[in-house]
């Protein structure tokens, strides 16, 4: 097969992408505190590990979630790969970043984070 042997049903040319891996993590916050903690993350949390220039860290998305009784903030992180997690936290490499700052103003928090292979990523033309 000339697409070296993969599905191709899309319009787009299947490309092989660098391995990746995508950290995630969840927190709920009341809404009284969802501002609070939206400021520390982005003040201080986001910083501080940006300052540290981790090998392999390539970026950090923060998401944020009004919901009927809560607000819930997601983190997605990418990293070149396992060990460049590991760099970042590590051997216990899932356990979360809630510095105690943060932890002050979550009503409840994902106590250990999750770790995906990213297997696709198509940007789209501008």
């Amino acid at each position: 097969m000339p697409d070296g042997g993969r599905c191709n049903s899309g319009r787009r040319p299947v490309r092989n992408i660098r391995s990746m891996i995508c950290r995630l993590w969840r927190g709920w916050t009341t809404r009284d505190n969802a501002d609070a903690y939206e400021r520390i993350v982005r003040g201080q949390v986001i910083p501080g590990i940006e300052a540290r220039s981790i090998p392999g860290f390539r970026s950090i998305v923060l998401l944020r979630r009004e919901r009927d009784q809560d607000v819930e903030f997601m983190t997605l992180m990418w990293f070149d790969s396992l060990d460049s997690v590991k760099a970042f936290m590590g051997e216990d490499y899932e356990v979360a970043h809630v510095p105690a700052e943060a932890q002050a103003v979550l009503a409840d928090f994902d106590r250990r984070s999750a770790h995906y292979q990213v297997l696709d990523r198509r940007d789209q033309p501008g």
